[in-house]
């Protein structure tokens, strides 16, 4: 019997040594598979978390933040000694003393929840959930764990206890959408990290184990109770005494979120981000940091923004007066009738730059992504006046040339299209001369009144917006020529180089055609418009510079006889309504067919803006709903307030420019007594040098080179 139980006891012994050792064994398979699948620590060498990216105005003022996480990076010595002594109370104790593991706490946790019959304690040390935070998923599984101890343990092994703390108090989610401690003191108390309190920072401390469950702004009184857990913790720990804990536990509580930043300029940030999301990645972007800067001025912005919505506010309400919507829908054909709103775009840039100091894209950018300042491809109709007149003058026109305001009629050979009849109408049109014609081949341009003035000037043509006379004119010129010009200034969508160029019939976008018209404001430079001065990475290394690209275009002396022309239409022409703003500024009208566009362009030597208006799906504004009515308004006010604290400035007179009196009747030297003599701009050696002496006309002339002017109020063109 002896000799039994002693083998027995024997085979017992081996069973054991070889259980121990087979999972020892075992044991050791495991770990080797779980680190060969653990995420390398020495990342975090080059810890990137994600960052909020920070687009700024002119001026340095945050305009918008693109980001997946909202979080700023801080360093450990910004922490408050009084948060990070309440982040290790509350959260893990012994930090200091464990070596990423703590037993004493899974065991204190363990008993705590035992006794009160659910989770109230955690036993993972601030390392844990760091590794946790930082390389693994929220799955609870025993394999999970394993990593998570693993890692911890590398992490103590590798890191100091102040770089695992800093990395965690800047990692750590606090709800609100806020990640990291910086951004969780912007939104809990509107105030930076290195200003919190010990009561303020007790709540912080409080807010990791469940964000939302002891939040201030969902249940106050369990925020009350969870601050003063932390407090309590404190004083077990030392770090603060009783006295500062009974103190601190009757501060108030935060009770209202302090504001986000919200976005400005919403159609101007995605112009931002559409342009440098492809050269830097969405990773860059959304999770980088950057720093953004720009060329917008968030001032006036806010006052295009204004302007916009309250004249196209104003508009709708007229439609609404007038009778409703353009376009009459039967109530049964659908369970609710749309509100078909009208659109508009502002777009205004410094001439002498080209920086891009506002764009509007649209009334609601929620309600449409879609930017008109940039994408709205749109007839510009007489707005496209000035290309043509800009090549004439610097083709031999001066702002005397005369012009035959008369009937005509062209015809296209299939190729180009030519003069067939000085006539609007085709009845009174030689039979023999269009019967080989087709009809649809014969083009009759017509003024806005559809009437004629004569013989007129190249001032008073564009003054009033002549559509006839600009015909003409590019048909002496040639559509080719005047496309070029257009070309060069800036106009990069395609042109119909034919006569209905003339009035505007090829569309393009309202920021190219206002920078264009810049080339005027700054004496024939042309500086290509752009957006993003600087761009910046999280450690401030400047990726990307942008400096204005000047190019001479126009000489100085035929950009300053267009800028007099365009002061002309904004004084006495088309453009009167703009004297409201009470200094010296010039532009043009533009209205299509139908009055489907409504376009006022125009610019003060430092200014230059464009304003569109229509509907998206190219419906009628309504009869007279022209560029003087529906966009004029709309540009007054915004220029008038955007350049209210400016000083007023006068357009510079380059070299070679001469001033000269002049009778408008004639367009001739005026006479001493001459009580309408106007004092007109002329390139050196173009101005004219006769008088028109009635009792000097040679026999057979009658009347006067100009037919006299009609009293009337401008065109509305």
């Amino acid at each position: 019997m002896i000799r039994i139980e002693g083998k027995s006891r024997k085979r017992a012994i081996w069973i054991l040594f070889a259980s121990v050792l087979g999972i020892l064994v075992i044991s050791i398979i495991i770990l080797r598979h779980y680190l060969t699948e653990l995420p390398r620590i020495d990342t975090l060498d080059e810890y990137r978390p994600n960052l909020i990216t920070e687009i700024y105005d002119i001026n340095g003022e945050v305009i918008a933040e693109l980001f997946v996480e909202r979080r700023a990076l801080v360093p450990l010595s910004k922490i408050p000694v009084d948060l990070q002594n309440a982040v290790i109370a509350v959260e893990d104790q012994r930090f200091f003393k464990h070596w990423g593991a703590d037993l004493h706490a899974i065991a204190r946790a363990m008993l705590a929840n035992l006794k009160h019959g659910q989770i109230v304690e955690g036993g993972s040390t601030i390392t844990q959930q760091l590794a946790k935070a930082l390389f693994l998923t929220r799955e609870k599984t025993i394999e999970r764990k394993i990593k998570e101890l693993l890692l911890s343990i590398q992490l103590e092994k590798d890191y100091t206890k102040e770089e695992i703390l800093q990395l965690y108090l800047n990692q750590v989610y606090f709800g609100q959408a806020a990640y990291g401690v910086q951004e969780a003191a912007s939104i809990y108390f509107g105030k930076d990290i290195e200003e919190l309190n010990l009561a303020e920072s007790a709540l912080l401390a409080g807010l990791p184990r469940a964000p939302n469950r002891y939040s201030p702004f969902v249940d106050v009184a369990r925020a009350y109770r969870r601050r003063a857990t932390v407090l309590y913790r404190m004083v077990e720990c030392g770090f603060i005494t009783e006295d500062e804990e009974k103190e601190t536990n009757y501060y108030p509580l935060p009770f209202e979120k302090h504001q986000l930043r919200r976005s400005q300029g919403s159609y101007f940030v995605e112009y931002v981000r559409q342009i440098l999301e492809p050269k830097y990645g969405s990773n860059a972007i959304f999770k980088g940091g950057l720093k953004i800067y720009t060329t917008l001025d968030l001032k006036m912005q806010k006052i295009a923004e204004k302007a916009l919505a309250d004249k196209l506010d104003e508009f709708d309400e007229m439609k609404k007066r007038e009778g409703g919507q353009p376009e009459e829908i039967e109530l049964e054909e659908m369970e609710e009738v749309p509100e078909r709103r009208v659109q508009g775009a502002i777009v205004a840039l410094h001439p002498g730059t080209g920086q891009i100091r506002v764009m509007v894209g649209g009334r609601e950018f929620e309600e449409s992504q879609f930017n008109r300042a940039v994408q709205a491809k749109r007839q510009p109709g007489s707005a496209f006046k000035p290309f043509i007149y800009t090549a004439a003058i610097d083709n031999g026109y001066t702002v005397v040339s005369p012009i035959e305001d008369s009937p005509v009629a062209y015809y296209n050979d299939g190729i180009n299209w030519k003069l067939l009849s000085n006539t609007t109408d085709l009845s009174d049109i030689d039979p023999e001369i269009v019967k080989n014609i087709n009809p649809e081949d014969i083009w009759i341009p017509q003024n806005y009144k559809e009437t004629f003035r004569g013989r007129t000037s190249v001032r008073d043509a564009l003054a009033y917006s002549i559509n006839v006379c600009a015909v003409k004119i590019l048909d002496r010129i040639r559509p080719t020529t005047a496309a070029s010009y257009a070309e060069k200034m800036g106009i990069e969508s395609p042109l119909e180089k034919t006569l209905s160029l003339a009035l505007g019939s090829s569309v393009l976008t309202p920021l190219e055609i206002t920078a264009a018209y810049g080339i005027l404001a700054n004496q024939g430079i042309k500086t290509n418009p752009y957006a993003v001065i600087r761009v910046e990475d999280a450690s401030g290394n400047v990726l990307e510079e942008n400096f204005p690209e000047e190019e001479a275009v126009l000489s100085a002396q035929t950009a300053y006889i267009m800028t007099h022309l365009l002061k002309e239409v904004a004084e006495r022409g088309t453009g009167w309504y703009t004297g409201r703003i009470g200094r010296p500024r010039a532009g043009k009208t533009g209205t299509t067919n139908e009055f489907t566009d409504a376009w006022f362009i125009g610019f003060v030597p430092n200014l230059v803006t464009g304003v569109w208006v229509g509907y998206d799906d190219n419906q009628t504004l309504g009869e007279r709903q022209s560029g003087a009515v529906a966009a004029c308004p709309m540009w007054t006010e915004f220029m008038k307030e955007a350049l209210q604290d400016t000083p007023v400035l006068e357009f510079s007179v380059p070299p070679n420019i001469v001033f000269v009196k002049i009778d408008p009747k004639t367009g001739l030297l005026a006479l001493e007594d001459c009580p309408d003599a106007v004092l007109l701009p002329f390139v050196k050696g173009t101005e004219p040098t006769d008088y028109f002496l009635t009792d000097k006309m040679s026999e057979g002339e009658t009347g006067l080179p100009f037919s006299n002017p009609v009293e009337e109020e401008p065109s509305w063109d």
